[in-house]
């Protein structure tokens, strides 16, 4: 799954490469990023939460009434979410205008334009999105995950072919790359589930799991969709700053998800399911061993790539954007963001393990007063770091928020549930974050060494290496244990 994820990502990495060599960071590209956004602000946030809901619900449903029922469920959930995404269709189409206004206040009446123009389309992706995280639940129930990451690749593959057609023909051709690879995505999703016993009912009725995922799942959107009024206030107070600044965090927020996607992701979705057993079993012995080792081992994973992207952004960025019509600039704006956006990657991955450990009990409004809690400190943030740092301010705002998050989840889950372990000691957690600081901080010492006598892509590719070697070194030397639970986790 690792090595398919790579790779995976490796096309999504082509793409943003693409995008920016051919349009870097200024008017079509702020108007794209922002056209795509609107219709994620408005309604992913539904659309997870019900995703993430129907899981468990799915879970007991198949266990205690059988497959037919559990099928007959999954299509009414399905049915009810295109109604609603239909409704919103009609509305966003009519009020375009005035959407892109509110969302991108900012902008000129030409990159308005642009603006309506993408977000007209986008809109149709959302039934790409009800089914993509629908049946990905579905199949992640029957133990099935590497299926969902080889359809990613065709998706990315057809996103590029977009990017350049657009670039040689009309800029306008950009918005097509998500229609048709979300086409291309969901087909196959869909008939995967049949394959595993998936049958479809066109039954319009809102039976009583339907309405259980309404009831679990309302405050895990309230929850996301409080955390999209954030990135909603981000877009907006970027849409006033220097022509890119969308750009420049939408870039950096790329790479930060790509690190994610490649490390933590694969091993919160494979711990999930297991969790959802574990509770169902009442194996609350089982859920602390998944728990506190799901946090272990994501520490371990994710310090160093924060550290590594805090020294880094630099180098990084030009290696992997600074060419064609990305200048110097752009590329200037871009690792800012990255910069200030890597302080909190480790938080961020913590936050989203304990999440879905809170889901998995069902107790989705703790979880979800956490999130509104520290999204409020991050807007305030937002108003107080925009002015004196710019773009970068609102991506610093965004980590120390983050960090705010960790501290709010932690200290209520273990008020709430003492007989669940989520760290049992904060002297291996520092470990590993000096071991990560000793094996970057050192690395970069290297680098800039290096940098001045054979340029800067052969010593950001040695440094990188040396970090790795340094920083699996000490783990080893130490006989740190979250190798071993690395190791038996991915056996298992």
């Amino acid at each position: 799954m690792a090595a398919l994820t790579a790779f995976s990502k490796l096309l999504g990495f082509v793409r943003e490469i693409a995008m920016a060599n051919f349009f870097g960071a200024g008017q079509i590209t702020d108007a794209y990023v922002t056209g795509q956004s609107i219709p994620n602000n408005l309604l992913t946030a539904l659309i997870s939460a019900a995703a993430t809901s129907f899981l468990p619900i799915f879970t007991k449903k198949r266990e205690q009434e059988g497959e037919k029922e559990a099928n007959l469920f999954t299509s009414q959930l399905v049915n009810s979410l295109f109604i609603v995404i239909s409704v919103v269709i009609v509305l966003g189409l009519i009020f375009s205008r005035s959407l892109v206004r509110f969302f991108a206040p900012g902008y000129d009446d030409q990159t308005a334009a642009i603006t309506i123009f993408f977000l007209r389309f986008a809109f149709f992706t959302l039934f790409f999105t009800v089914i993509n995280y629908i049946f990905g639940a579905f199949l992640h129930y029957k133990n099935i995950f590497l299926p969902q990451v080889v359809y990613g690749f065709l998706q990315n593959a057809i996103l590029i072919v977009f990017v350049v057609l657009a670039a040689k023909i009309d800029y306008r051709m950009l918005i097509l790359g998500p229609l048709v690879g979300g086409l291309a995505m969901s087909i196959p999703h869909i008939t995967r589930s049949v394959k595993e016993g998936f049958v479809y009912t066109p039954s319009l009725r809102t039976g009583g799991a339907v309405k259980e995922v309404i009831a679990l799942a309302l405050p895990i959107f309230l929850g996301g969709y409080v955390t999209q009024i954030n990135v909603m206030v981000d877009r907006i107070l970027a849409s006033n700053l220097e022509s890119g600044s969308v750009s420049a965090l939408n870039y950096a927020t790329q790479i930060i998800n790509a690190i994610s996607a490649l490390t933590i992701s694969i091993f919160i979705t494979l711990l999930y399911p297991r969790l959802n057993k574990a509770y169902v079993q009442e194996d609350y012995a089982h859920m602390s061993e998944l728990s506190e080792g799901g946090i272990r081992i994501i520490s371990l994973l994710a310090m160093p790539f924060s550290l590594g992207m805090i020294f880094y952004a630099r180098p990084v960025i030009g290696f992997v954007f600074e060419r064609g019509a990305f200048d110097s600039n752009a590329a200037l704006l871009t690792s800012d963001s990255l910069r200030f956006y890597a302080v909190g990657l480790a938080f961020v991955s913590v936050n989203t393990l304990i999440t879905r450990i809170y889901y998995s009990m069902h107790d989705t409004k703790t979880a979800v007063k956490c999130s509104a809690l520290s999204v409020g400190f991050n807007i305030v943030l937002n108003f107080l770091l925009v002015g004196p740092m710019k773009h970068s301010g609102l991506a610093f705002a965004t980590s120390i928020a983050q960090i705010i998050h960790s501290g709010l989840l932690i200290f209520t889950f273990t008020r709430r549930y003492p007989r669940i372990k989520l760290i049992s000691s904060w002297g291996k957690l520092l470990q590993l974050a000096v071991f990560a600081l000793a094996a970057v901080g050192s690395s970069y010492i290297l680098y800039l060494f290096m940098a001045a006598r054979f340029g800067s892509l052969v010593s950001l590719l040695s440094a990188v290496l040396f970090a790795v070697a340094a920083y699996m070194g000490l783990l080893l030397g130490f006989k740190v244990p979250e190798l071993r639970l690395l190791k038996d986790l991915v056996r298992r």
